[in-house]
C-alpha cells in the first residue's frame, strides 16, 4: 500500500511500546496472556500503519480492511495497537484490562470495543469467520461494485487456531473458492500451554495449505522488511494467502521468551522489569508511550480520513447510476410490511412437510430479497434450500447458491461472517441432527447479535429408518438453552411461513428454524387461530368449549395430535384448550398479560407433547402436569411406526390426559 521505507528506530520503539503496554496490562490485571501479544507486536504494527485501509474515527467505513484476531486470548496486542492507532480505547482503558464493564475483556467482544470486527476466544473461529468476511466482500462486489468492495481480510492467527478442526474445514472451502482477500498471518511459535507443539503437533501445515490451494510463504517474525513485502505480495496473489511467521513468545523477555511460561500467566515483577531494561524502557514505569510513538503514528488517522473521503465520493458518483449500490448504502431495515408483501399463503387441506413448505417460503423471500443468500452443507435437496434460478457461489463468480459441503461448523462461522457483512442475509441449513456440529459459532452469533437463519430440517425420531444416529432428541432443548437464540418450530406450513417472518425481523439474534422430514396437514384456520399469532411464540390455536379443564400444549409435528386429542375429549364434555407453541423465546418476550390469557395460572392441568426431550417444559406445566416426550434415543423404523411406538398419537394423549384429569 505504502511505497515509502519506514525509519527502523520508530518501528522499533512504536513495537516494543506494544509488547510493554501488553505485558503491563496483564500484570496489572494480573490475569491474561502476555506472550502472543509481544511476540505479534512487529505484525499488527505493519498491518494497522502499512497495508491495511481502516478509518480509527469511523470503525465502520464500508471500504476499510478487516483485522481479526483469531487468537483472541492475545487481545492486549489488539487493544495496544488500537489505542496507538488513534481508536476510542485510552491508556485508562488498558489499564482497566479484564476488569469489570472496561472496554478491555479478556478476550475480544464485537459491539463492545470499537475496532473490534468480530469475537474471538474460541481457536479457530476468527480463521473460520474471515472466510465468511471474505465471501461477503467478493458478493458485494460481484453484486454492487467491484471497486468499492475489494477490501481485504487480515488476521493474526497462532498455533491453537490452525490445531482446530474448524480452521480446516473453512481454509479448505477458503482454498476452493479462491478468496484471493484473504491474508492470514501465523504465529509459528511452537509452544502452547503444555509446552512445545512436538508434544502433540508435527504435522507440515504450509503444505497443508498448499493443499488447499493456498498462497504460503514462511519468513521470520522480527525482519520487518521480510514480513512486509511477504504481505504485499499475498495482497496481489489471487489465492488466500498464509504468511508463516516464525515467532518467539514472549518476544523481549530475557528469561521466558520462547517459553511456555509466557502464554498464559503475568511474566512478573521482575522479569517485567527486566524486560522494559532490555528494551531501552524505564523498569519502575508503566504505560508508557513515548510521544515520539504518538506522533509517528498519529499519521495514520490523516490517511483514513483521506481514504474514506476518497471512497465516499466514489460512492456517492456511482449511486447515481447503480440503483441497487444507493438501496444499499440507505441500509434501511426490513419491515413486517416488507416482508408480509413476498410471504406465500396455503390452502388448507393440503400435507406438506415443514421442510418443502420452508423451500417455498424461502424461495418467494429471496425473490424480492437481493442480498438473501445461503445454502446447505451438501443437503439442499433434503434441506429444500436451493434458490431457484440463481447461481452457485463458485470461484469465478459470486452466486447466491452456496455449497459449504459437509462443513457444518465451518458453515456457522461463515454465516457469521456473512453477518458482519453489511445488508447481506445470510441462512444455512443442515439435519438437526448434525446442528451439534456446528454449535459453537451458533452460540458465537447469539453472543455477538448477529442474525443468520439457521434451517434445520428433519426435526425428530420422525425421520425414521436412518435411526438414533441421525434422530434428533436433546438438540431441540439444547438449543432453547442458548441466550439469545430463537427456536421456531412450526406445526404447518403456514406458521412455517410466519416462522421465516419472524426470523427476518430478528435482528439482535440468530434464528433456527425446526422443520419434519415427514408431511402436516396444512389446517383450516377459518376453524383455528390464524397464523400470525405465530408471532408472539405461542397461541391459543383451538379454545376449549364450556369450561377450561385441560390445556394441551404442543409444537411442530405434534400439535395435529394435540387438536385430535382434544376433539375426543371435548365430545365426552371436557374442556380443553389447545395452544401452539412454535418459539419459547418469543412466547418469554410477550407482557404478562398476554402469558397469563394464553397460560391462565387457574388452569394447573397440563400437558405437553412433543417429540424431543421433555427438560424444560417444567417451566409450563407446572407442578401438577406432564409431558408426553422422549426419555431416550430413537430407533431405525419407518417413521409413522415411531411415532406410534413412541406415544405420538392422539389416542395415547388422550390416556395420558385422562391420567391427568383423574
Amino acid at each position: 500500500m505504502h511505497a515509502e521505507t519506514f525509519d527502523p528506530v520508530l518501528a522499533s520503539q512504536t513495537i516494543d511500546t506494544i509488547r510493554l503496554l501488553s505485558a503491563d496490562a496483564v500484570e496489572q490485571a494480573n490475569s491474561g496472556h502476555p506472550g502472543t501479544p509481544m511476540e505479534g507486536a512487529p505484525l499488527a504494527y505493519l498491518l494497522y500503519s502499512r497495508h491495511m485501509r481502516h478509518n480509527p474515527a469511523n470503525p465502520d467505513w464500508p471500504g476499510r480492511d478487516r483485522f481479526i484476531l483469531s487468537c483472541g486470548h492475545a487481545s492486549m496486542l489488539l487493544y495496544s495497537t488500537l489505542h496507538l492507532s488513534g481508536y476510542d480505547v485510552s491508556l485508562d482503558d488498558l489499564k482497566n484490562f479484564r476488569q469489570f464493564d472496561s472496554k478491555t475483556p479478556g478476550h475480544p467482544e464485537f459491539g463492545h470495543t470499537q475496532g473490534v470486527e468480530t469475537t474471538t476466544g474460541p481457536l479457530g473461529q476468527g480463521i473460520a469467520v474471515g472466510t465468511g468476511m471474505a465471501m461477503g466482500a467478493r458478493y458485494l462486489a460481484d453484486t454492487l461494485d467491484k471497486d468499492l468492495f475489494n477490501y481485504t481480510i487480515y488476521a493474526i492467527c497462532s498455533d491453537g487456531d490452525v490445531m482446530e478442526g474448524v480452521s480446516a474445514e473453512a481454509a479448505s472451502l477458503a482454498g476452493h473458492l479462491k478468496l484471493g482477500n484473504l491474508v492470514y498471518l501465523y504465529l509459528d511459535n511452537k509452544i502452547t500451554i503444555e509446552g512445545d507443539t512436538s508434544l502433540a503437533f508435527s504435522e507440515e501445515v504450509a503444505t497443508r495449505y498448499l493443499s488447499y490451494g493456498w498462497h504460503v510463504e514462511r519468513v521470520t517474525g522480527e525482519n520487518l522488511a521480510e514480513v512486509d513485502a511477504a504481505i504485499e505480495r499475498a495482497k496481489r496473489d489471487p489465492r488466500p494467502s498464509m504468511i508463516i511467521t516464525r515467532t518467539n513468545i514472549g518476544q523481549g523477555a530475557p528469561n521466558k521468551q520462547g517459553t511456555s511460561s509466557a502464554h498464559g500467566a503475568p511474566l512478573g515483577k521482575e522479569e517485567l522489569a527486566l524486560t522494559k531494561q532490555a528494551l531501552g524502557f524505564d523498569p519502575e514505569q508503566s504505560f508508557v508511550v513515548p510521544e515520539a510513538v504518538y506522533t509517528h503514528m498519529a499519521a495514520i488517522k490523516d490517511r483514513g480520513a483521506q481514504l474514506e473521503a476518497d471512497w465516499n465520493t466514489r460512492c456517492e458518483e456511482k449511486c447515481a447510476t447503480n440503483q441497487a449500490l444507493a438501496d444499499w448504502c440507505a441500509d434501511k431495515p426490513l419491515t413486517a410490511e416488507q416482508i408480509d408483501a413476498l410471504l406465500p399463503t396455503f390452502e388448507a387441506g393440503g400435507s406438506a412437510a415443514t421442510r418443502s413448505t420452508s423451500g417455498q417460503v424461502l424461495n418467494a423471500l429471496a425473490a424480492g430479497l437481493p442480498m438473501m443468500l445461503g445454502g446447505s452443507a451438501d443437503l439442499a435437496p433434503s434441506n429444500n434450500t436451493h434458490l431457484k434460478g440463481e447461481e452457485a457461489f463458485t470461484p469465478e463468480r459470486a452466486g447466491r447458491n452456496i455449497h459449504f459441503g459437509i462443513r457444518e461448523h465451518a458453515m456457522g462461522s461463515i454465516l457469521n461472517g456473512l453477518c458482519h457483512t453489511r445488508g447481506l442475509l445470510p441462512f444455512g441449513a443442515t439435519f438437526m441432527i448434525f446442528s451439534d456440529y456446528m454449535r459453537p459459532p451458533m452460540r458465537m452469533a447469539a453472543l455477538m447479535g448477529l442474525s443468520p437463519v439457521y434451517v434445520l430440517t428433519h426435526d425428530s425420531i420422525g425421520v425414521g429408518e436412518d435411526g438414533p444416529t441421525h434422530q434428533p432428541v436433546e438438540q431441540l432443548c439444547g438449543l432453547r438453552s442458548v441466550p439469545n437464540l430463537t427456536v421456531m418450530r412450526p406445526c404447518d406450513a403456514n406458521e412455517t411461513a410466519q416462522a421465516w417472518k419472524a426470523a427476518l425481523i430478528n435482528r439482535q439474534g440468530p434464528t433456527a428454524l425446526i422443520l419434519t422430514r415427514q408431511n402436516l396437514p396444512t389446517l383450516d384456520r377459518q376453524h383455528y387461530a390464524a397464523a400470525e399469532a405465530t408471532q408472539k411464540g405461542a397461541y391459543v390455536l383451538a379454545a376449549e368449549q364450556g369450561e377450561l379443564q385441560l390445556i394441551l400444549m404442543a409444537s411442530g409435528s405434534e400439535v395435529q395430535h394435540a387438536l385430535a386429542a382434544r376433539d375426543t375429549l371435548q365430545n365426552e364434555g371436557i374442556g380443553v384448550r389447545v395452544v401452539s407453541m412454535p418459539s419459547w423465546e418469543l412466547f418469554e418476550q410477550q407482557d404478562a398479560a398476554y402469558k397469563e390469557e394464553v397460560l391462565p395460572s387457574s388452569c394447573r392441568t397440563r400437558l405437553a407433547v412433543e417429540a424431543a426431550s421433555t427438560f424444560g417444559w417444567e417451566r409450563y406445566i407446572g407442578l401438577d402436569g406432564a409431558v408426553v416426550g422422549m426419555t431416550g434415543f430413537g430407533a431405525s423404523a419407518p417413521g409413522n411406526k415411531l411415532m406410534e411406538h413412541f406415544g405420538f398419537t392422539a389416542d395415547n394423549v388422550v390416556a395420558k390426559a385422562k391420567e391427568l384429569l383423574g
